[in-house]
């Protein structure tokens, strides 16, 4: 056999690996650290999605799909409205995403937001899910985008969302459908064909930053009920000519590398859960103004200038000048000027604080207009999350802080206790509220997952009552 004979065999061996471990790997092997960051993954998106279900773009998208209609499969969070799983998947999604609160993975996968929505909406689906059959679906779904976004370096502006977490949102419907090998590996390869959207979509403070998550999200179940209906992808999804080496790792090297390790080294145990409601490249600037706003009383008048400093890849994302544009809450959550102005006056970062009446404080306004973010090269080898801040006061005090790990990030992970406070700061901003006795359960039921008899139950407890029906509906 020829060496390039060897390669192909080997290449397309790849791609078979990865669709037998999503099909097959037992629940039993997965070590109890990565349940545990499943569980964490879980109450995020859990959270996340009951504080975003009234955010800018939910109300219109509901109508829109309750106005299409269809076969009601699946149940939408915190409304109970039933829907088309494809489309219970889309909005539940966009939800999740919407607050921009939920977990996430350098340099900006976001895989929960749509593996759960898929997931259930599978669940739902095949009549219901054993939770231990749930962890372990959930787990190879966010192992395998966790390995596929290796190639992040080379997406060029791709967000890693649209690239690699679409295969998550696939394999986990897959695995809870029952497909088996061959179904499970033409899955993934159709949503190969779906992978897509844009960093631009942050940048410009664009909807459609959470919608790419819903887009995921539905992708996900419609490509594992297309394999499982006999419809068939590209054999060489990973290898070919045209495949994800070609495009997304720019034939550097993706193949060969996403299955090693495959059920021994769980990547997903580097997933990022957010100690601010803000991008994931926000974390370590809010924390350190946080820190200075500690140390002093500052108001707009008192602070002369702030000089904050990122990576080149971080300042891409954050660092543009702040506008409050269409959609305030997006370009907040995605500018460091604002991040900084508004920790340092409030001296906290919450969810509030990312409304629009608060973005538009005058006095925050104010200190954005003297706060100079640049791009620094020499800070690529600290990390995507490194940064340098110094705070200037009119008195010519200077406070200056530096960190190269954000919060929440591998090698500083939240403790227990702020992963519940995280959910808790989530009920209690949600327009449309749990009771507390029923907020209480849903958490009980994550922690327990692996000995729930249905995880129907999760969705049902993430319905909140009284909830208007949407106007399609009426």
């Amino acid at each position: 056999m020829s060496t390039a004979s060897a390669v192909h065999v080997d290449a397309i061996a790849e791609e078979t690996r990865l669709a037998a471990f999503a099909q097959a790997f037992p629940r039993e092997r997965i070590p109890e650290a990565a349940v545990e960051v499943v569980r964490h993954i879980l109450l995020a998106v859990a959270g996340t999605a009951i504080a975003g279900a009234s955010e800018d773009g939910c109300k219109p998208l509901r109508e829109m799909l309750a106005d299409r209609g269809g076969k009601p499969e699946c149940t939408v969070f915190v409304y109970g409205d039933r829907l088309p799983a494809t489309s219970a998947a889309l909005l539940n999604g966009v939800m999740c995403r919407a607050l921009d609160f939920c977990d996430a993975m350098v340099p900006g996968l976001h895989i929960g937001s749509s593996l759960v929505p898929a997931a259930l909406a599978a669940a739902e689906l095949n009549g219901g899910c054993k939770g231990s059959d749930f962890v372990a679906a959930l787990t190879v779904g966010a192992e395998l985008a966790a390995r596929l976004n290796r190639s992040e370096a080379d997406y060029d502006g791709f967000d890693p969302t649209g690239v690699a977490g679409v295969f998550a949102a696939t394999a986990a419907a897959a695995r809870v459908l029952g497909l088996d090998e061959a179904q499970m590996r033409n899955a993934l390869a159709l949503a190969f064909n779906r992978c897509g959207g844009s960093f631009q979509s942050n940048v410009d403070g664009s909807l459609a930053v959470r919608l790419i998550q819903g887009w995921v999200a539905e992708s996900g179940v419609h490509c594992a009920l297309l394999a499982r209906s006999g419809l068939t992808g590209p054999a060489r999804f990973l290898s070919g000519v045209y495949g994800y080496e070609h495009l997304f790792s720019r034939g550097r090297g993706i193949v060969g590398h996403a299955d090693r390790g495959l059920g021994e080294e769980f990547l997903l145990q580097r997933a990022v859960f957010k100690k601010y409601p803000s991008c994931g490249l926000t974390q370590g600037v809010t924390e350190l103004a946080l820190q200075v706003a500690a140390e002093a009383d500052w108001t707009s008048q008192r602070i002369r200038r702030v000089e904050v400093r990122l990576p080149p890849y971080a300042h891409r994302l954050v660092g543009h000048p702040f506008a409050i544009g269409e959609n305030p809450r997006v370009n907040a959550q995605f500018s460091a000027q604002y991040c900084v102005a508004s920790a340092l006056l409030r001296k906290a970062s919450k969810l509030r604080h990312f409304r629009p009446e608060e973005i538009r404080d005058p006095d925050v306004r104010a200190v954005i207009g003297r706060i100079e973010v640049t791009a620094d090269p020499a800070m690529e080898g600290r990390g995507h999350t490194a940064v340098d801040l110094a705070v200037e006061a009119v008195d010519g005090t200077r406070y200056a802080r530096s960190l190269d790990v954000a919060p929440g990030f591998p090698g500083r992970p939240l403790t227990g206790a702020e992963h519940r406070s995280r959910f808790d700061e989530c009920i209690d901003y949600a327009a449309i509220a749990l009771p507390p006795a029923q907020a209480g359960r849903l958490v009980e039921a994550i922690g327990a997952l692996d000995e729930l008899d249905d995880v129907r139950l999760l969705a049902k407890l993430m319905v909140a009552s009284g909830a208007a029906a949407p106007e399609g509906a009426r």
